[in-house]
């Protein structure tokens, strides 16, 4: 069973609106970028990634628990993040019941995890020049 299955056997499992408002973050985060993958973690999370991991999300008791990786990076014009302030690079959003999930908002949260991630991630560029300049020694040696 592949990561989207499990989620999708969550969500079903999860019967209350705590399940109807995961699967309504799930739809919003996969519409933000169209090659944001889903992964299974940590014996039981549903996982979002791209370049990295942008959030994991959890129905828990009495909310929905979206985390994000590196949220204390990530500029909250609209002011999502309302749990997980203590730490120095994660932040939550907690959704509670009858809480309205702002979808424009979260999209741009999630676009916005994108870019950092990507802007982290290493390029390839120094190691192959690397490679290539240990090879030329290598040669130069014999």
């Amino acid at each position: 069973m592949n990561a989207s299955e499990q989620i999708d056997q969550l969500i079903e499992r999860t019967a209350d609106w705590r399940g109807k408002t995961l699967a309504s973050v799930r739809k919003i985060i996969l519409e933000a970028d169209k090659e944001i993958v889903e992964e299974w973690k940590w014996m039981g999370s549903p996982v979002w990634s791209r370049d990295g991991i942008i959030a994991v999300g959890n129905p828990h008791k009495g909310k929905v628990k979206l985390t994000f990786m590196y949220g204390a990076k990530l500029a909250d014009p609209d002011k999502l993040f309302n749990a997980g302030f203590e730490g120095n690079e994660r932040r939550a959003i907690d959704f509670f019941e009858g809480d309205k999930v702002n979808a424009r908002a979260l999209k741009d949260l999630i676009r916005a995890a994108v870019e950092y991630n990507q802007a982290r991630k290493p390029t390839k560029a120094p190691a192959a020049k690397a490679k290539k300049a240990a090879t030329a020694k290598k040669a130069g040696k014999r």
